[in-house]
């Protein structure tokens, strides 16, 4: 079983009993906000999402990882490595993305957790390029890109719901461990 831990937080396969705290982070509209159209998920999608997710740790070798909070066992919401098929016009590549619900927004968490992860990924799966996907206007998922050292490589647009993207990258052999 993969697991990391950073200092606060244990990044981990999912659980059943995950599901619920998903359903709903991914219930509230300010998380949802700049995911795709936006639109909320109900705890069917969720259970689809974390199913697809695992399906893609057994077929890639790396997955979305469950983020923890070690000091109270809460799940925070999720960090990990993707294809992203939704833009091809990106592919072959592997995404880095991470979604936490609003309580635990401003804490450095998505920093620590996709630190950790992009470590993963050049380390234990030998990936030496990273990219990371955000809609124009997320400035939160952009300082968290920013400080990972990723540089903006591209403007695009979401080709199913026409919302501006930012595809920033990464060359992991001058990622600061």
């Amino acid at each position: 079983m993969t697991e990391i831990r950073t200092p606060r937080l244990l990044l981990r396969r999912w659980h059943d009993d995950d599901l619920a705290p998903m359903a709903e982070i991914n219930a509230d509209p300010q998380v949802m906000r700049w995911i795709r159209d936006g639109s909320v998920r109900d705890l069917e999608n969720t259970a689809e999402s974390i199913e697809r997710w695992e399906e893609e740790w057994d077929d890639e070798g790396f997955g979305i990882f469950a983020v923890e909070l070690l000091a109270s066992g809460e799940l925070a919401g999720f960090t990990g490595l993707s294809v992203p098929e939704f833009l091809p016009e990106v592919l072959p590549a592997v995404e880095i993305g991470w979604r936490l619900g609003r309580q635990f927004w401003g804490q450095g968490y998505a920093s620590e957790a996709a630190h950790a992860t992009l470590e993963f990924a050049l380390q234990d799966r030998g990936l030496d390029r990273v990219i990371s996907i955000h809609q124009v206007g997320n400035d939160a998922s952009e300082n968290v890109m920013r400080k990972l050292g990723m540089v903006l490589e591209r403007e695009t647009v979401d080709p199913v719901y026409g919302r501006r993207l930012r595809v920033h990258s990464i060359d992991l052999t001058e990622f600061h461990a």
